[in-house]
């Protein structure tokens, strides 16, 4: 095995109702064509969730989450702990396709690539609804419409399926403690380390699509309700987050708002034209998640008037 491309598997997990799931994910992980040199199971503050995983699920690394409460401190617990060059991080609700590693850890080859990230499927446990426009399947955490079909440089990769250089991602701080996702709270935490990854040497990241991973997207997720509130919490977050950075930390985000018009006339033409009554449902869909990422953003941006709420970085033990 080449030892600049050896990785540890970091899959942060907090609940035993995502038991299965987790079993699961841990069967892909092991069955990839490029064997990993560890997998480390992180266990945000569930000492009985621990305990279990020690007893039953052998030939994993199994750690607690040294930092405070959630996601972010879970994934630097794992990687932190991590000896090899390369550290990739699953969600623990995920099926990695068997050469999703081998595939993923390819651009690595070029020293300026500091990360890369992969295709997420999203793997609906009912229906996929109608109205759910491609261009916004991000908010049910999947890979969108208007991505690249090639792998191809990128600014940001969503941290259900990223591998990072473990030195750059140290030289970061990591992923930022206490923004992220915590119980309904949503933050750009990946966009926001991704950010300050690619600050480190002028480092890169990029997008390989044929590493692919499938995604559990539950029946509650599936719901309207459920797409408005992901698409404000967005809003609010890219605000944030911006709000984190010296530099302009927004312009993917405009670029991506500038091509919603076009979809939404596109679904709204193709309806027209009889290929379907669920591309009205699409572009109606489409107004709805920028209205509500728009509200989000001016919520957030009237918030944030108010004393500063800046989140430091954690340092790296």
């Amino acid at each position: 095995m080449n030892h600049t491309h050896a990785t540890t598997i970091v899959i942060p997990t907090y609940s035993e109702v995502r038991w299965d799931y987790l079993t699961r994910t841990l069967a892909s992980a092991r069955a990839q064509t490029h064997t990993p040199d560890e997998i480390v199971v992180v266990v945000d503050h569930n000492p009985a969730m621990y305990e279990r995983i020690q007893r039953e699920l052998p030939g994993v690394t199994v750690l607690q989450n040294a930092y405070a409460q959630g996601v972010s401190g879970n994934r630097n617990t794992g990687a932190f702990h991590a000896r090899t060059p390369l550290v990739a991080f699953l969600d623990d609700d995920i099926i990695a396709d068997p050469n999703w590693l081998a595939r993923q850890i390819e651009p690595f080859a070029d020293p300026t690539v500091v990360g890369t990230g992969g295709a997420i499927q999203p793997a609906w446990e009912g229906p996929a609804p109608r109205w759910m426009p491609a261009e916004f399947l991000w908010a049910v955490g999947g890979s969108y419409a208007g991505m690249p079909t090639e792998t191809a440089p990128i600014r940001n990769v969503w941290s259900a399926n990223m591998i990072v250089r473990k030195d750059v991602f140290e030289a970061a701080g990591g992923f930022r403690v206490g923004f992220g996702k915590l119980g309904s709270r949503n933050r750009p935490e990946d966009t926001d380390l991704c950010l300050r990854m690619s600050q480190v040497d002028g480092g890169r990241w990029m997008y390989v699509p044929s590493a692919i991973i499938q995604h559990e997207v539950p029946v509650e997720r599936a719901s309207f309700t459920f797409f408005v509130r992901r698409c404000y919490a967005e809003g609010r977050g890219k605000v944030q987050m911006a709000g984190l950075h010296e530099n302009d930390a927004l312009g993917a985000e405009r670029d991506y708002l500038w091509a919603l018009p076009k979809a939404m006339f596109r679904y709204f033409g193709a309806g027209l034209t009889g290929k379907g009554a669920d591309n009205f449902l699409r572009s109606g869909g489409v107004v709805a998640g920028v209205a509500a990422a728009g509200f989000g953003g001016v919520v957030e941006t009237v918030s944030s008037k108010r004393p500063s709420r800046r989140t430091p970085v954690e340092a790296t033990p």
